[in-house]
C-alpha cells in the first residue's frame, strides 16, 4: 500500500491542500497525520475539515492539546502561546470536539506513529542520534515515524552500528527493509530546513521503502491569510523562508 504521510500542518491550508493533492497524483491510497493540524496559521477550521475527509489516522500534536487545553501554554513560547489562544478563541465547537478526541501516538498499524518521540510522544525533538538511540530503545518497531521538530530527517540503526542520521531532501528514498528506522517527513504547513516547500513522505508498505517529497504551494495565500488576523506578522514572513 502506497501511504502519504505528513506532520505539523499548523493551519496552513494552502500547504496541506498542496501536499493532498501531489499525494493523489502520486497514487497514495491513504494519508496519515503525526499530529499539530493547528497552531500558528490562520485556517484551523480548514485543515481539521482537510484531515477529516482525507487522512485515515489523525494523531494529536503539542499544539493540538495546547488548544483543546489539555497542555499549559505556559510550557509554549510567546508567540505559539498566542497562536493558541487566537485559535482557541476562532475555531468551531464542532472542530474543538474532534480535536479533543486526538491522542499522541498510534501503535495499531504495524509502524509506530508518534507526534513528538516513542519515549515522549508529545515533547521530545529527535535531532540527534543520541537522543534517537534511546527512541529506539523505547519501542520495539522496527521502523517509527515521528514529527514536530518540522525538519526532514531520517536516523537508522543496523545491527553492531552507532546510530546515524541526517536531514533528507526532495527525492530521496530510503531501504526500509535493512535495520531499524526513526523517520520525520519534515514540516507541511512551517518546514524549518530552509526548504519553504510543503513536505511529506510517501511510504511503500509492500516494498518496505520511503520517499521524501516536497510540493509547491500558494505561500503568498498562507501568508496573506495569517497578516489578516491577529496573529504574529513573524508567523507569516517565516513561511517564505522555510524557517
Amino acid at each position: 500500500m502506497q501511504v502519504a504521510i505528513c506532520t505539523d500542518i499548523h493551519g496552513n491550508r494552502h500547504a496541506f491542500e498542496a501536499v493532498i493533492a501531489a499525494a493523489q497524483a502520486a497514487g497514495a491510497e491513504a494519508m496519515w497525520c503525526l499530529g499539530d493540524l493547528v497552531g500558528y496559521g490562520a485556517e484551523p477550521d480548514a485543515c481539521v475539515a482537510l484531515a477529516r475527509e482525507h487522512c485515515s489516522i489523525v494523531l494529536a500534536g503539542n499544539h493540538d492539546l495546547a488548544v483543546t487545553g489539555a497542555l499549559s501554554l505556559e510550557d509554549f513560547s510567546k508567540g505559539a502561546a498566542l497562536a493558541a489562544q487566537w485559535t482557541q478563541r476562532t475555531i468551531s465547537e464542532e472542530t474543538m470536539a474532534w480535536l479533543s478526541e486526538l491522542e499522541p501516538a498510534d501503535e495499531s498499524h504495524g509502524y509506530g506513529l508518534f507526534h513528538a518521540s516513542p519515549r515522549d510522544p508529545v515533547w521530545e525533538y529527535v535531532l540527534s542520534p543520541h537522543t534517537a538511540e534511546g527512541c529506539f530503545r523505547a519501542t520495539d518497531f522496527p521502523v517509527s515515524f515521528v514529527g514536530h521538530s518540522h525538519v526532514a530527517l531520517s536516523f537508522s540503526w543496523l545491527e553492531g552500528e552507532p546510530v546515524s542520521g541526517t536531514a533528507r531532501r526532495d527525492g530521496t528514498e530510503l531501504d526500509l527493509s535493512v535495520g531499524r528506522w526513526l523517520i520525520n517527513p519534515g514540516g507541511t504547513g512551517q518546514p524549518r530546513d530552509g526548504d519553504p516547500r510543503a513536505a511529506w513522505l510517501l511510504l511503500d508498505t509492500e516494498d518496505a521503502r520511503a520517499s521524501y517529497r516536497r510540493a509547491e504551494y500558494d505561500i503568498a495565500g498562507a501568508q496573506a491569510a495569517i497578516r489578516a488576523t491577529e496573529l504574529p506578522a513573524s508567523l507569516a514572513d517565516r513561511l517564505q523562508y522555510g524557517q
